[in-house]
């Protein structure tokens, strides 16, 4: 199977034929491996492009944030885990005039009817504000923040850009040994978080932002919804430290911990140095 999807890379004179002998496990083959020709038969009347994404395994991408809605809608993803399939898909641009289309990346068009993209552009103007002041915390994180498409029981997911690496392609090229620096500044994916409008995480956030866009708790829970979606997104964290430090402060609050409490505790062990300096001085006073 790598000697085929090394052709597809390579060989471009005979791409297509080779492209018919491809299998791949998919949302609906099961334990079965599914070809091109087989997607194409299944495919819905409305659909026009072939969905794929691209990980380390099997279990990781069947249970991945970027298949919920295709899932839910019944449309078929091929599941590529194997790193020369990052290669050779860039090669193999569609397959009996269907578009191959990456689910991890920016711009995914589902079909939709008149009803469900009016409810669509209703709620991108309605979070426009809360994507606004996201985009302002996260600065040079990410090149955006927008409403979602492709997300159901997820807050949010941070998608690439349709010309860079995929998180999964990053990952690769991070654990070549002779990597080279240069073209992971360039190629390195392109982040942009995208929010759900329909969770009940971004409708609370939005309530937020709407009545103090200054709130100190808003930044601190949309770096942390940020930091796990690029976990949740197949990327790595870059200070996974702070990250931690975040998790511990909302489980103290979950608690019940009042962290100027923690800190006043700490302060009853500390002996008070300026009392005792104050009553030697006295004694001294007294011997003389």
């Amino acid at each position: 199977a790598k000697n085929l999807k090394l052709g597809i890379h390579e060989d471009s004179t005979n791409r297509k034929k080779l492209s018919d002998f491809l299998r791949y496990h998919s949302t609906h083959s099961g334990d079965d491996l599914a070809s091109f020709k087989e997607y194409v038969s299944r495919m819905k009347e409305n659909q026009k492009d072939i969905y794929y994404i691209t990980g380390e395994n099997k279990d990781n991408v069947a249970n991945s944030t970027f298949v919920e809605r295709l899932k839910k809608r019944g449309f078929e993803v091929l599941y590529m885990t194997d790193p020369i399939d990052e290669y050779s898909v860039q090669q193999l641009k569609e397959y009996d005039g269907k578009k191959l289309v990456c689910v991890t990346k920016e711009g995914l068009e589902l079909p939709e009817d008149e009803e469900e993209k009016k409810r669509f552009e209703e709620q991108k103007s309605a979070f426009e504000p809360l994507c606004k002041v996201m985009k302002d915390i996260l600065d040079k994180k990410v090149e955006k923040v927008a409403v979602s498409n492709r997300l159901v029981n997820s807050p949010c997911c941070v998608v690439t850009g349709q010309f860079g690496w995929s998180a999964n392609m990053e990952r690769i090229m991070k654990a070549q040994a002779l990597r080279d620096s240069s073209t992971m500044g360039y190629m390195a994916a392109k982040k942009h978080l995208e929010i759900n409008p329909d969770h009940s995480i971004m409708k609370n956030l939005k309530e937020k932002v709407v009545a103090d866009k200054n709130d100190k708790s808003v930044k601190d829970l949309v770096l942390l919804l940020y930091e796990t979606s690029l976990l949740t997104s197949g990327f790595s964290l870059e200070d996974p430290q702070i990250h931690g430090n975040r998790i511990h402060r909302m489980i103290k609050l979950g608690l019940g911990i009042d962290e100027d409490d923690e800190t006043m505790e700490l302060g009853d062990t500390v002996p008070d140095v300026s009392a005792d300096a104050a009553e030697d001085d006295n004694k001294m006073e007294e011997v003389d």
